[in-house]
């Protein structure tokens, strides 16, 4: 999570919204990392866990990231949620929960749905109160 945390202060002082990811293999090792860069790369698709994800299957050189674990410091959104399942990713880490967007356990619980057939061990909390600080101060900043 620290390094989820040190991606999501990249997008902060870039301008985006602070939300940092990493995948880890299987082994633990960091195969991609990503931060926010919708606001960078004019990409609404590009998110913190699409972006760590697209690393991760560059980096293995395959889409199924099978044993993988995505670490990310807000709970993914919808789309995310879809990314984590299409990538095959059976474990999810979560900071801060996303009471008005989040997929995975809050809003909707998409990566646990029983009619999808798949299901993704979610951890959550993990740094939550570093991960909502980071979002809180950069919500502060632009009000």
């Amino acid at each position: 999570m620290g390094e989820a945390l040190a991606q999501a202060r990249l997008a902060g002082g870039a301008g985006d919204v602070p939300v940092g990811a990493v995948v880890l293999s299987p082994s633990g090792e960091v195969v991609g990392a990503g931060r926010n860069l919708r606001e960078v790369a004019g990409d609404p698709s590009a998110h913190a866990e699409v972006v760590a994800i697209r690393a991760a299957a560059s980096s293995l050189g395959t889409w199924r990231l099978d044993g993988c674990t995505l670490v990310v410091t807000l709970e993914p959104c919808l789309m995310c949620a879809g990314a984590i399942l299409q990538s095959r990713i059976p474990r999810l880490v979560l900071g801060a929960w996303d009471p008005k967007a989040g997929a995975t356990g809050s809003q909707w619980d998409v990566v646990r749905d029983a009619r999808i057939g798949s299901k993704v061990e979610v951890v959550a909390g993990v740094r939550a109160a570093e991960s909502a600080a980071l979002l809180a101060e950069f919500f502060e900043a632009r009000r």
